[in-house]
């Protein structure tokens, strides 16, 4: 194996909406059928790496509950090895309310237990091969930073809409060799100040449709979002199609404007197609539009 992605795995239940915010009567009917699909952000990650033709198995807990039952079956479907620790309140999952141009509210229920921690014997030892590992931010799984720096691995985190203040995401943030975060919330300085405390060598701010920053010691360099080739349609696993397409690149050897080039261009591709496996673009489709 040449990825390892850790936590992040779930049910979502998307809801078509005519527009965001959801305002109106006690009741309203839905803009198309209510969906469930086995997603979130380590599903999807693991998903853009293997239609990249990577190999990548997942570490999480999952339920055992009808939730984690059919958890495990898309995994088992997709063939991306899932080692499943009993997850002591069960299935995550979310309720993603989508409007028509693909803007998402999502209502995330993490099943958080304090205090959880992982049992040794399913991060012991990594699964063989393992060359970088992307983690995701649980709270249990910042407990597995510390070892992982230590077997000698590189580390990446997407810490999604963080503010730059939230305590829960630092640990992430800094123990990081690689930093994904969203623009939206972000603070002014918050990338400088992740490079300046912590690893990482490199932090990339996305911005949706108005592309991505990639923020290291020597400065930063824009990149514009790419063009999808398609209408939008859903905008969930859009940052984790970036994500993927950048760390395939990174680990590989490429350049950092490879990278951040072949990221905008995955992350662009996967709104156009309601997220599920075949939402992400494959090694013939990036070599067509990076070409």
């Amino acid at each position: 194996m040449t990825f390892l992605v850790v936590g992040g795995t779930g049910v979502d239940t998307v809801v078509p909406v005519a527009d965001l915010p959801v305002l109106g009567a006690d009741s309203a009917r839905p803009q198309g059928p209510i969906e469930d699909h086995v997603s979130h952000t380590g599903t999807c990650v693991a998903l853009a790496l293997h239609a990249l033709g990577e190999q990548v198995s997942v570490i999480d807990t999952v339920g055992d509950d009808e939730l984690g039952g059919r958890v495990r079956a898309a995994f088992s479907r997709w063939g991306i090895g899932l080692r499943a620790a009993p997850a002591p309140a069960g299935t995550r999952r979310a309720v993603n309310l989508m409007s028509p141009d693909g803007r998402r509210l999502s209502l995330y229920d993490g099943r958080d237990v304090p205090g959880y921690r992982l049992p040794e014997d399913y991060y012991r030892p990594l699964p063989a091969g393992v060359r970088h590992v992307h983690v995701t931010i649980m709270d249990w799984a910042r407990h597995l930073i510390p070892e992982l720096r230590a077997a000698g691995v590189t580390i990446s985190t997407d810490l999604h809409d963080w503010d730059g203040d939230n305590p829960h995401h630092l640990d992430f943030a800094l123990g990081a060799d690689l930093v994904f975060v969203s623009g939206v919330q972000l603070a002014d300085g918050a990338a400088s100040r992740i490079l300046a405390d912590g690893v990482a060598s490199r932090v990339v701010v996305t911005h949706g449709g108005e592309g991505a920053d990639l923020h290291t010691r020597d400065g930063v360099v824009h990149r514009d979002a790419a063009d999808p080739g398609a209408p939008v349609v859903d905008t969930n696993g859009a940052g984790d199609a970036f994500a993927a397409a950048f760390l395939s690149a990174w680990v590989a050897g490429a350049d950092d404007g490879v990278c951040l080039g072949q990221g905008v261009i995955a992350g662009a591709y996967a709104c156009t197609a309601p997220v599920g496996a075949g939402a992400f673009i494959d090694r013939a489709g990036l070599a067509t539009r990076w070409s």
